[in-house]
């Protein structure tokens, strides 16, 4: 089984999950890299030159490939939610961990990230912080549908977070996992 980290862009899905991974001794995987690497492209030149549906078509496939390894913990991209089929593949293969953080964590840890804007595309028109707190709301049920719990990230320290992830997961867990 694989331990899956969801949650919006810079929610520390990535941190957090190689920080797991280390700390279990398991593989950590970034759907996000495997997705890019794969095609040579980033996920903004992705989404210009073939739009989100094709996005999206990649996506699942790699979230496939990933699934096909065990013991591995999985930073998935932020809006891999929205696909039912990748909800299911994440479940019938995992645990699935939401990171939540505010809007105003969130657009801040965005600004500090200086990859934000060349690697990932703006999600709507609206501008950085309108366009967080809509789409927190709008993805709110797609993140709660697909966890088996979350857990708040706002001023929490990766390990702070690392180790409410490992004490939620209790030792049989970890070992079905």
């Amino acid at each position: 089984m694989n331990l899956y980290l969801i949650g919006y862009r810079c929610s520390g899905k990535t941190t957090v999950s190689n920080a797991i991974a280390e700390t279990l001794d398991w593989d950590f995987v970034d759907a996000d890299t495997l997705l890019t690497t794969a095609c040579g492209k980033s996920i903004k030149e992705i989404i210009d030159t073939e739009g989100w549906a094709s996005f999206r078509r990649m996506e699942r496939s790699a979230l496939e490939q990933i699934c096909a390894k065990k013991r591995q913990v999985v930073a998935t991209g932020g809006g891999v939610v929205l696909d039912a089929a990748n909800i299911e593949i994440m479940k019938s293969s995992g645990q699935v961990v939401w990171l939540v953080a505010t809007a105003a964590t969130i657009h801040s840890r965005i600004r500090a990230d200086t990859n934000t804007e060349h690697l990932r595309p703006a999600l709507t028109p609206k501008g950085t912080l309108a366009e967080i707190d809509d789409l927190l709301v709008e993805r709110r049920p797609f993140y709660e549908r697909a966890c088996d719990f979350f857990v708040q990230t706002d001023k929490m320290s990766i390990d702070e977070i690392v180790r409410k992830i490992l004490a939620q997961l209790n030792e049989e867990d970890i070992e079905k996992l």
